[in-house]
């Protein structure tokens, strides 16, 4: 899988918020909400670098921004920037994500994309540079562009409860995703609920509820992927979830995704919630 892959599917991961009660989205926010997490990224026990989201709630409308930089060696080896973001309302059945859009740079290449929705829907996607046409991929239909969610949309503003000491029922969810090539479905189920201690001054300290990761390809890639069959074979994706004081949220402290060079994972350094 190419790194820019792994950091779109990282940075939208991540990278959801429905509520689990109907009509708690339609709620207004009283006042302009700004959540601030940084995340560690780590391959095995190599760090790469931090990716850093801002996520502004107000009214109903919601945006979310996230910036990030990895390298190894001081970019000898690796290197990669990008900067993703994503906009939206928020309705009494979900996010509804108007714009999607990821530019990063991968060593001497890069790529922009863009998405459209309206109503829930996919309506436009561009890339540039252009990609070139897959051979044996599954297409991706019309009727499975609706009702999905950009990578971002789907793991920053999809979880949320009023318990905040790891209601489990967080992760009884199934996330569906387009972005901007691969269509598929996330599964999460529970499996534990682990204290955590604050690392940073502006660290987390509280219960984490972990789920497991199911990744349910629909269309848009190759069978004979061997990218697909890793992250669909895998039972080591997981992503914990914690509760935002304050907010209703549950936003990733952590995720961990498999690589044929080992695992990756996203830690959180860092979660500040500002209200104005």
């Amino acid at each position: 899988m190419s790194a820019g892959r792994y950091w779109l599917v990282i940075a939208g991961f991540v990278f959801v918020t429905c509520s689990l009660l109907r009509g708690v989205f339609a709620e207004e926010t009283p006042a302009a909400m700004r959540i601030i997490s940084v995340y560690r990224i780590d391959l095995g026990d190599f760090n790469l670098g931090d990716f850093r989201f801002i996520t502004v709630l107000k009214g109903t409308e919601y945006q979310i921004r996230g910036e990030g930089h990895f390298s190894l060696l001081g970019g000898l080896i690796y290197n990669w920037r990008g900067v993703t973001s994503s906009s939206g309302k928020l309705t009494n059945l979900g996010p509804e994500p108007v714009a999607y859009a990821l530019s990063f740079v991968d060593g001497g290449e890069s790529a922009q994309l863009r998405m459209a929705f309206d109503g829930g829907a996919v309506t436009q996607v561009s890339m540039l540079p252009k990609r070139q046409v897959k051979t044996h991929a599954i297409p991706v239909t019309k009727e499975q562009l609706a009702g999905v969610l950009d990578p971002l949309t789907a793991v920053f503003l999809r979880a949320r409860s009023d318990d905040s000491d790891g209601d489990s029922k967080v992760c009884d969810q199934t996330i569906p995703v387009f972005d901007g090539d691969w269509r598929f479905d996330l599964v999460l189920s529970t499996k534990r609920r682990v204290k955590l201690q604050k690392q940073t001054p502006t660290g987390y300290s509280g219960y984490a509820v972990i789920c497991g990761v199911k990744f349910i390809p629909i269309a848009g890639y190759r069978p004979d992927d061997p990218d697909i069959k890793l992250m669909s074979q895998s039972n080591a994706i997981e992503v914990w979830l914690v509760s935002l004081p304050g907010t209703g949220m549950y936003a990733p402290y952590r995720i961990v995704l498999p690589t044929d060079a080992g695992s990756v994972s996203a830690t959180s350094t860092s979660f500040q919630v500002r209200k104005r």
